[in-house]
């Protein structure tokens, strides 16, 4: 039998399927193949709850909470998610470009491989006509930016010094 839902939350999750779909095609390719993001329990008629998502591992074959992915494991998905759903509202929007996003930190938590992994990602966004601002104070990924802001601290007030490559 089947379960009814409103047609807001039915709406949602449709919405959410695409978002995710979106995303899992840079996910894959940031984590290597590693990670997919897949619906968790959809709420049954009646029943309040969210919009779950879970992480298919595909190194292990097994599905498990959002919650148990590391500070760089749950970066890659966040920013995945965020460029999906950039992608869905686009898409949505009948043309309307999201041209600028900027991504604020969590580059100090991936490791050597993964920060160039996401760096090349950005710079595809960018290659693209996207203007793509990024918050960092990792030194490797900030010298990649062809132009950038520096932030310094002189005192009680800062010194911004633009730098181009």
């Amino acid at each position: 039998t089947g379960s009814r839902v409103s047609f807001q939350t039915y709406v949602l999750h449709s919405l959410l399927d695409d978002v995710m779909e979106m995303a899992n095609q840079r996910l894959l390719i940031m984590s290597r193949g590693q990670y997919e993001l897949h619906a968790g329990q959809r709420q049954r008629a009646n029943q309040q709850g969210g919009l779950d998502m879970e992480i298919f591992d595909h190194y292990s074959g097994y599905a498990r909470p959002l919650a148990t992915l590391s500070g760089g494991e749950s970066f890659l998905a966040s920013l995945a998610l965020a460029l999906g759903l950039a992608d869905v509202v686009q898409a949505c929007a009948g043309g309307v470009r999201l041209d600028t996003m900027f991504i604020d930190e969590g580059f100090g938590t991936l490791d050597p491989e993964t920060l160039e992994t996401v760096a090349a990602t950005i710079e595809t966004l960018a290659s693209n006509d996207r203007m793509v601002g990024v918050v960092t104070h990792v030194r490797e990924l900030a010298e990649r930016v062809p132009v950038r802001f520096e932030v310094q601290k002189q005192g009680r007030t800062s010194v911004v010094t633009r730098v181009e490559t």
